[in-house]
Order: structure tokens, then sequence, then C-alpha cells
């Protein structure tokens, strides 16, 4: 049957005629009758083939459906059209009738087919497409997975390079605190042999004013032959850093137009500036440089400020008493020797204003170390003593000397605690209860001549104050006052929390010597 049908189609006995029936149609007007009805008999016996092959397709292909195969087909479809009337040009159905219904037929059939095609065409592509979005999911779950392992090794590098910068900044820290301590024993040592080459300096002008004035009291008058004596005795003694007897031997008196004991002598003036100016810079720079160095041992804010007020007050303390010492035993040698016409304080004065560099400041420094060991209001961890902060005792001591040895003295205020705050005195820290009348603790001490306050101090004041030993205190924070009271313009800015600030020195109060001295 197959065969037969693919034999019906190669022949192409329908296209041969169709293209009978349009020539015959546009030759139609010009043959003859009998050429029309020769032309329409002839595709008569045509179609008459082709519907002869078309029956014996029906036949094999209803018999290989079985005895019934294809029976209500064929009732349904052919039946009709082998009916009496189907080939009568009478009847209720006309040729053109049949020939529309072919039609029809055919624009179904042709409608189906191009259906059939389109949706075999969509079909096609909506495989292609899944197929490309296949193909493009798999492109991403590979670049998801690269990404992923990717991800995975920059983690561990990055996990191994922080590891690496944690024990690099270890390290760096160690090299740091070891080098910070090599530098401050380097600045101990560098002040020392700073004394030792002041000391040595004086000592060498000491011995050229005494060879000149030996030279002259030789050629002077035998009045001054007593002086000679003494004067040769004394250069013949072995000179030592630090020696006050050598240097009493070589002291002569000379004369000025005013006393130095007087205040507007101008060494007084001018040291005790510089003396002033150097106090605001141990506030604002040393004082900080110490507090810097106590907080990497203690963490504890109000203790800090303790131990450094406690040091400078010791400091002043251990100060004043070496320097009565001195002052005593320079006074008991130059009254062996003194003619005058000067008063023998005014001698000592002139003395003590050419050789204040003659202190044992190691000693004072040791003393003061010793008294803030004894202390029971100030404490410091098991590892660590009170010489990690030598340098701001030793600069401590140096300065309470000099401030003694003026003809006029400076000299610090007597501070307690729990004492009752002095705005004259002192001014509040940022961290002070405004309203409390007590002293907590003080910060730094206010710097006195006589009973004139030069310049304030600054205090903490709080509410309970009590004279106990200090306790451990939190870090600071700011309290807030009760009251919006102005803040006295003697005010500083005091460090910031547990970061170091410069703060501005000390307010300055009126003097004698801030019209002209200044």
């Amino acid at each position: 049957m197959a065969e037969s049908l693919r034999r019906l189609v190669n022949i192409g006995t329908f296209t041969v005629l169709q293209e009978k029936l349009e020539r015959w149609l546009d030759n139609y007007y010009i043959n003859t009758c009998d050429q029309n009805v020769a032309r329409c008999c002839e595709i008569i016996e045509l179609n008459a083939k082709v519907q002869g092959q078309l029956f014996k397709l029906l036949q094999v292909t209803a018999e290989s459906g079985g005895m019934y195969g294809g029976a209500s087909i064929i009732k349904s479809r052919l039946l009709p059209f082998l009916g009496q009337n189907f080939f009568t040009s009478g009847g209720s159905v006309t040729a053109d009738t049949s020939l529309s219904v072919l039609a029809e037929s055919a624009a179904k059939n042709r409608e189906i087919d191009d259906l059939q095609d389109m949706y075999e065409t969509s079909l096609n592509e909506l495989e292609a497409d899944l197929k490309d979005k296949e193909a493009e999911n798999q492109d991403l779950r590979d670049e998801l997975l690269d990404a992923k392992t990717e991800l995975d090794r920059s983690t561990r590098t990055s996990t191994s390079d922080k590891i690496f910068l944690e024990n690099e900044n270890r390290d760096l820290r160690r090299k740091l605190a070891l080098a910070e301590d090599e530098v401050r024993t380097l600045r101990s040592k560098a002040g020392m042999m700073t004394d030792y080459e002041t000391q040595i300096r004086h000592l060498r002008d000491d011995i050229a004013l005494l060879t000149a004035r030996r030279d002259s009291l030789y050629r002077s008058t035998s009045s001054f032959a007593k002086d000679d004596s003494i004067l040769s005795s004394t250069i013949r003694e072995e000179k030592k850093p630090g020696d006050v007897y050598s240097s009493l031997g070589a002291y002569r008196y000379t004369p000025r137009v005013g006393s130095p004991l007087s205040i507007d002598d101008p060494v007084q003036r001018v040291r005790q500036q510089n003396y002033i100016s150097r106090w605001n810079d141990m506030f604002s720079q040393d004082r900080l440089d110490a507090m810097d160095t106590l907080r990497r041992y203690s963490d504890d804010y109000e203790n800090n400020q303790r131990i450094i007020f406690l040091a400078i007050q010791e400091a002043f303390s251990v100060a004043k008493l070496a320097f009565r010492q001195f002052k005593m035993k320079v006074r008991a040698n130059l009254a062996a020797t003194h003619i005058g016409p000067e008063t023998l304080e005014e001698a000592v004065q002139d003395y003590i204003n050419r050789n204040t560099d003659l202190c044992d400041l190691t000693g004072m420094v040791a003393d003061v170390i010793r008294a803030l060991n004894r202390s029971p209001k100030v404490f410091l961890p098991p590892d660590a003593t009170f010489s990690i902060v030598q340098p701001f005792i030793r600069e401590s001591c140096k300065l309470a000397w000099n401030m003694s040895a003026l003809a006029h003295p400076l000299d610090i205020a007597v501070a307690t605690d729990a004492e009752l705050f002095d705005n004259n005195k002192y001014r509040r820290s940022y961290d002070s209860e405004y309203t409390a009348p007590l002293v907590n603790h003080h910060i730094w001490p206010a710097l006195m001549q006589g009973a004139k306050v030069l310049m304030k101090g600054e205090a903490c004041t709080r509410r309970g104050a009590s004279l106990g030993a200090s306790r451990r205190s939190r870090s600071p924070t700011r309290s807030v006052s009760p009251s919006p009271r102005p803040r006295s313009r003697s005010r500083s800015a005091s460090p910031s929390r547990r970061i170091r600030s410069r703060s501005v020195s000390p307010s300055r109060s009126r003097s004698p010597f801030s019209s002209g001295a200044w």
C-alpha cells in the first residue's frame, strides 16, 4: 500500500490535472465546442484514472484494518458522495456546491497543515531555547563554583595574612616598648651628663677666676695678705664636681648697685620668669609624658594623678630640706672670711645665685622615690616601681631646687585630701562635681610666693571625699553639673578620656611681676 501511494505521489497526476484545468480555462473562449468537450473528456478520463487508483488505495487501507476497518468513516464521508443524485445535474447538491465543499475541505486541510507546521516550528524553537538556557545555567553553575573556590582560597589567604600581621604587630609593640625604655634610660643618663658638664664648666670658670684674682692679690697691698693666704690654701686643695667647699674658697663678692636680696633684683626677676615658664611646661608636657608612662602599667586614672601630684609635692619637700642644709653650710663657711662692706646674708645670696647647680640631684630623686614607696595613698602593680617616672621626678627636683634658691623663693601650696576647695588656689578638673565643696584629690599644686598665688593648681572635687587611702577608680567620666554654672576664665583644657592631649598651661594669677617682668 505504501509503495502504491509513493508511486501515485511520484507520478504527480493531480499536478497534471491542475495544469490541464488552467490551460483549458485560458483557451476556453478560443476553442470550439468540440475542442472544449474533448478537453473535458480528457480531464474526466484523467480524473477517473486517479479515482481508480484512490479507490484501490482505499480498499487496501480498509483491508489492513480488518473486517470493519474504516467502516464508520466510509459511511459518514464516502457514501453520501456515491448517492444516485451525486453525478446528476439535477438534485439538492449542485456542481458549484460540491466544488465549494471540496475547496473548503482543501482550505481546512491547508490551515491544519499550516497550524501543524507552525506548532512544530514553535516546538523546535522552544526546544532550542531550552537547550540554550540549560547551557547558560550550566555556565552559571561553573562560574559559581569557580567563585566559591576563589572565595575559599582568598579567605584562607586573608586568615594567614591576618595571623602574620598580628604576630608582626606584637613584635613591633615589643620592640617599641624596648625602644621607649632605652630612650628613658638615655634621657636620664643625658641629664646626668649635662649636670656633670655644667659642674665642670663652673669649676673651670672658678679656677680661671681664682687664678686671675690670685695674680691681682699678689700685686695688691699688704692689707689683703690674710685673704691672699686663704686663697692660696684653697687653690691647693683638690677640686671635685659638686664640692661646696672648693667654690666657697674661691668666692669673692663683687660690689653691685642693688642688693641681691631685693625683690627688684634683675637676677630675681629674670630667673623667676624663667622658672614660672618652666612650671607651665612641666604641667603641659612633662606631666602628660609621665601620665602616659604610668598608663602602660596601671589603668587607674585617679591613682596615676595622685602619683604625679605626690611626686612633685615630695620633690619640693626634699629640695627645700636640701637647700636649707646647703645654705647653712654656705653661711657657716662665709662667716669665717666675710669682711664686708655687704652684709653676710647678701654675700650668701650672691654666692647662691652664682652656684645654683651645686645640688645632689641623684640623692634627691632617690629620697622622693623612697617617700613614694612609703606613702599608703598610691600604688603600682607588683611588676612596676616608681622609678618609671624618674625623668619627671628629676625635673621636679631640679625646678624645686632652683625656685628655693631665689632670694624670694617660690613654693607650692600646702594641700591635703578632703580639704575645703579654695577657688583662689585651684580650678576644678573637667570630671569634678561642681557642687561638691571638698577636694577628693589634687592634680597639680598651686605655685605661691609667700601668701600670693602666682599660678593656680588643679583639683578634683567629689561628694563624699575622705582622708582615706586611694581606692581603685574607673576611668574618668564627665559628670553633668546640676545647674548651668559658668566656668572661670582660668580653666584650661583637661586631658581627654584615656587619650593624651596637650592641655593649656595653668592660668596665671596677678602677681607683682606681671607689669614689667613678663
